[in-house]
């Protein structure tokens, strides 16, 4: 059996321990014949993906109940793996979860960093720097590059350690997002721990 979270680009895998990925644009699912049970963003990949016996949809698991209708199933398996605890997934956006006593407690959506660099260079050419991870947030910034590195980072920063709990980073950024969230604890495999606890309380495995 193998897990699959797909999303715009790539297929992420997970059989038993090991995983890896597959470029959505070349990957064939058809060359795969043991049972797969998945999630997707991608919905350019719905019409060949329902036609499959053994791509199995988790989604059709979930108690869509205890979410808001258009929330991500990204997001949604990512709460189902904590219990207590904010999750932020650092991809093309920056998703940020709160999940208290195994329930989601709501969130919020923040630009990735490619799109909030984009949008500081569409301002202004002046303004086309990367974001510096390593300023100190309890510092006002004296030049560029920091000052919108702060102004970035430091309201995202300030909102979720206002909760007070436990942050989870997870998604292609999240080893960049751990030096400014120090005490946050990286878990690459957060969705597919969500996606066996689905299984789980299915009955499936």
């Amino acid at each position: 059996m193998l897990l699959c979270d797909i999303g715009n680009t790539s297929y992420h895998f997970l059989d038993e321990e090991n995983d890896f990925k597959e470029d959505v644009l070349t990957f064939n699912p058809q060359t795969i014949k043991e049972k797969v049970y998945y999630i997707s963003v991608n919905k350019n990949l719905e019409n060949i993906l329902q036609s499959l016996e053994n791509w199995i949809d988790l989604s059709a698991f979930i108690d869509k109940e205890k979410y808001y209708k258009t929330m991500g199933i990204d997001r949604v398996l990512a709460v189902e793996a904590v219990d207590n605890g904010i999750i932020i997934d650092a991809g093309s956006a920056v998703t940020v979860d709160v999940v208290k006593e195994g329930k989601f407690a709501g969130g919020f959506i923040y630009p990735g960093m490619a799109a909030m660099q984009k949008t500081y260079k569409d301002i202004s050419p002046a303004l086309d720097y990367s974001f510096n991870f390593e300023l100190n947030l309890d510092k006002m910034p004296k030049n560029s590059q920091d000052a919108i590195s702060y102004g970035y980072l430091k309201t995202l920063y300030c909102e979720v350690m206002s909760h007070k709990m436990p942050v989870i980073l997870t998604g292609g950024d999240a080893a960049v997002f751990a030096k400014i969230f120090k005490e946050a604890t990286v878990d690459e495999r957060l969705i597919f721990t969500g996606m066996k606890k689905i299984l789980q309380k299915a009955d499936i495995c």
